[in-house]
């Protein structure tokens, strides 16, 4: 019989036992209704994202899932350093990475430390709060908001624009999952923020500033550097990738620490094992479950043939639960030793904003732990956002 996999609340509260599923009697899986291979173990996952022969050209091979009136726009997206390969992807890549640098980030720590307290200060005679709303979703919107150099009082924007954005990776990576409102809400925030950014970028051109919009618009006057289709895509793209996944860090890192007392304890007790606890939550419940690839040339993995111009699933959230890689992969445990998750990626896409993603992640925790001692969850089983690729939370009530 063959397996069957259901994109449902089921899965959506839980996919990890789909995942054990898969890996145990399928890893190399055919999706014979997306045309698409599913691959679920740590192994075979780290050396498709390793490969040369898998690119991140993804666009064209989906792109007959695509309503033809939205093609274009879909099309737009394969500008985005995310969707393209060397020397293209290195070339957009070296044009932000002195903003995310090892010294730049770490000179956001007061700054991130400032946001936190504020927002803690704005709950703590409420006695109660949502994790979501009051904290893991603001901060890195704000933070990825003066990185670019857009004003933050337009985080409801953003938000807005950013989960239209992210509409069309949201079934299961699957194009065919989405409806033709899908495509239009879609499109519309694309267009809202096009303009939104044209805005800034014409501002920028008079008067430059220290902030990546700027470095986005010289690299564009510059001539064959970047384009303009590429300053929007990959300034879009930023905006997104800045907060969305940091706001699923925190908020599926709360609620699992919250779901397990003993590690909590652990942490209150010894805070200086917050590092590697983010590195345990960020396996334990990964904000990014999946990427994808398309096969360039043959390759042979776990005894099949992946073949040129197939479209590849990577579920980087099955890969971090394989028992093959982690002992153990469904307890959670703080202080696991030599964690090699997936969560970021690996190989020359490794996700650029991973040391920021940390940072803010960390100062939330240590934070929330030292002011909140007695934190505990409030209300009904919180319910997750119906999107299976980036995985969090609508909301979490907690009380302290």
């Amino acid at each position: 019989m063959a397996l069957q996999l259901r994109f449902d609340d089921e899965m959506l509260a839980n996919p990890y036992p789909v995942y054990e599923r898969l890996r145990s009697q399928d890893p190399v899986h055919w999706d014979e209704s997306d045309e698409r291979w599913l691959l679920t173990r740590y192994a075979d996952v780290a050396m498709v994202l390793r490969s040369p022969v898998a690119s991140s050209k993804r666009v064209q091979a989906v792109l007959h899932f695509v309503p033809p009136e939205f093609r274009q726009i879909h099309e737009a997206r394969a500008k985005s350093m995310i969707s393209c390969d060397a020397p293209d992807h290195n070339r957009l890549r070296l044009l932000v990475s002195k903003a995310f640098t090892a010294r730049a980030v770490d000179a956001m720590t007061d700054k991130i430390q400032r946001l936190v307290d504020g927002y803690l200060d704005a709950v703590q005679d409420r006695g109660k709060m949502d994790i979501i709303a009051d904290l893991a979703y603001p901060l890195p919107v704000t933070v990825i908001a003066e990185m670019l150099g857009a004003p933050a009082e337009d985080r409801g924007l953003f938000k807005k624009w950013s989960d239209e954005l992210s509409i069309l990776a949201g079934g299961g990576g699957s194009p065919a999952a989405l409806t033709l409102d899908d495509y239009r809400r879609n499109a519309q925030s694309y267009e809202e923020l096009t303009a939104y950014l044209g805005i800034i970028a014409a501002q920028r051109r008079t008067q430059p500033r220290d902030d990546l919009i700027t470095a986005l618009v010289q690299a564009e006057e510059a001539g064959d550097r970047l384009s303009e289709e590429e300053f929007y895509v990959n300034a879009m793209l930023l905006l997104v990738a800045g907060n969305e996944t940091t706001t699923n860090l925190i908020g599926n890192g709360v609620f699992a620490l919250l779901r397990h007392p003993d590690q909590l304890k652990k942490l209150r007790d010894k805070p200086a094992l917050i590092p590697s606890a983010v590195e345990e939550l960020l396996r334990y419940d990964s904000p990014v479950q999946m990427t994808s690839r398309v096969m360039i040339e043959d390759l042979a993995v776990g005894g099949k043939q992946l073949q040129q111009g197939q479209r590849v699933v990577l579920w980087l959230g099955a890969a971090n639960r394989d028992p093959q890689q982690f002992p153990e992969p469904d307890r959670l445990d703080v202080e696991r030793t030599d964690n090699k998750h997936l969560a970021f990626g690996l190989g020359s896409h490794f996700c650029l904003g991973a040391q920021l993603a940390r940072l803010e992640a960390r100062i939330a925790f240590e934070t929330l732990l030292r002011r909140m001692p007695n934190l505990h969850l409030e209300g009904g089983e919180p319910r997750y956002r119906h999107h299976f690729n980036l995985r969090g939370l609508q909301s979490l009530q907690t009380a302290f």
